[in-house]
């Protein structure tokens, strides 16, 4: 199998939790205290402008990292106008409603009112990490401009980590806000029916188009040269692929045989991640026309390389 493409992470260490700090002009950060081997140092929450602000991702429902955001922004007369998220998982999304509740701000995102997100709803586990009633006061759809007081944002659809996926630039086309579309720190989760491998490639190859180098993202620091950083994942992404369609040719037809074939050395809390990860990547060549699947065709099924792709 070729080598895999070197994905250049930033893997930022130095951050306290609960504490306000300027990262670029007209952006600060605060990170919420919620490490796991899926959110690494937690959730960053980010706050836009001076004055009326906005906040994207208030994170988990989690008493201090409210108490810490609301303190600072209560030093020096501030409050929330808005509150935007990038998607509805519950690390970024649950602290959502009271934050509303205690300020008044506007909640913008998203509906997610899509075939996989309602395929998401037949699941019983998907309520775990998924707010499934999200409903924004304002619905964004990508390509709007938001702008209150001293801050402009552009609103970017970028489905595929989650069908609702939104990533903010900064107008001053520099500063791109990429919640779990691109991390500093690790390669985003792309699990169905949530996560589309076929829309996140795309996503990705839409932002190789924008002016924007530096990234701030949902989980991790600060992402320089990140058009580097989204170029090496697309790679990262065919490479997977290509180890995929090895595996097939070699009877390795099953994901639960694939995984360890192509993920060395896992911790065993992300195998599960991985194995959806690689079941992306299958309903991705299916789609495609380059592989099919036994019937019913689900993460236990037997896969083939078609023999006439499309």
């Amino acid at each position: 199998m070729s080598m895999s493409p070197i994905l250049p992470f930033s893997r930022e260490t130095d951050v306290t939790p609960g504490v306000l700090t300027q990262v670029a002009p007209g952006l600060r950060r605060i990170l919420a205290d919620n490490p796991s081997s899926l959110t690494y140092k937690g959730t960053n929450s980010y706050i836009i402008g001076t004055g009326e602000v906005a906040l994207v991702d208030p994170g988990p429902d989690d008493e201090r990292h409210r108490a810490a955001l609301l303190s600072a922004l209560d030093e020096n007369s501030e409050r929330i106008s808005h509150i935007l998220l990038t998607h509805t998982h519950r690390d970024h999304s649950d602290g959502l409603r009271l934050l509303a509740e205690l300020t008044g701000a506007e909640i913008l995102g998203h509906n997610g009112d899509v075939p996989s997100r309602q395929e998401a709803r037949k699941n019983p586990v998907s309520s775990r990490y998924i707010d499934l009633e999200f409903s924004p006061d304002r619905h964004l759809n990508g390509g709007e401009r938001i702008e209150h007081g001293d801050w402009e944002l552009e609103v970017i659809y970028t489905p595929g980590h989650a069908p609702d996926h939104l990533c903010y630039a900064l107008n001053d086309g520099q500063h791109l806000l990429s919640g779990d579309h691109v991390m500093g720190w690790n390669t985003s989760v792309v699990a169905p029916p949530e996560g589309d491998m076929g829309h996140y490639i795309r996503s990705l190859e839409g932002l190789l188009n924008r002016t924007e180098t530096v990234y701030f993202p949902g989980h991790g620091g600060r992402v320089d040269q990140a058009k580097r950083l989204v170029k090496a994942l697309i790679m990262h992404r065919r490479w997977r692929e290509s180890q995929i369609l090895d595996c097939l040719r070699n009877d390795v037809d099953t994901i639960d045989s694939i995984v360890p074939r192509i993920y060395d050395g896992l911790e065993s809390s992300l195998l599960g991640a991985a194995a959806y990860s690689v079941y992306a990547h299958l309903l991705f060549l299916i789609e495609n026309g380059r592989v099919h699947a036994e019937v019913p065709n689900d993460i236990h099924s037997r896969f083939v390389i078609s023999d006439f792709p499309a």
